[in-house]
């Protein structure tokens, strides 16, 4: 069974840093795409990040902030946000494709497994 659980979320100051972890199990992600998405109150969810092998990309709303990294041995995936904004506010959900293509722009109908999100608040 294939499970990921997102961790590392919570409330924090504008101008602030989290990081955001993503372990996947049952599934050895070392050959496919991770995403990150996020979906703030009354909003579509929208992609963040992704990574690929040796590809990264990121919207355009968190880049030169946002760092995704994975860990293969460890099946985990990482999100660090640094110099949060309180539109960055909205619960965070990692998701795996079964394809190496990896775009933030990437539909979520591409991605076969999902976590359950964990919340991140951002206060001005």
């Amino acid at each position: 069974e294939v499970q990921l659980v997102e961790s590392g979320g919570g409330l924090v100051q504008a101008g602030e840093s989290l990081r955001l972890s993503c372990a996947v199990s049952g599934f050895a992600f070392a050959d496919y795409a991770v995403g990150w998405f996020r979906q703030a109150p009354g909003k579509d969810r929208e992609g963040v990040s992704c990574i690929s092998v040796g590809v990264t990309d990121y919207a355009d709303s968190v880049k030169g902030r946002f760092t995704i990294s994975a860990d293969n041995i460890k099946n985990t995936v990482y999100l660090q946000m640094n110099n949060l904004k309180p539109e960055d506010t909205a619960v965070y959900y990692c998701a795996v494709e079964r394809t190496a293509y990896c775009s933030a722009s990437s539909p979520m109908y591409v991605y076969e497994y999902w976590g359950q999100g964990t919340q991140v608040t951002v206060s001005s």
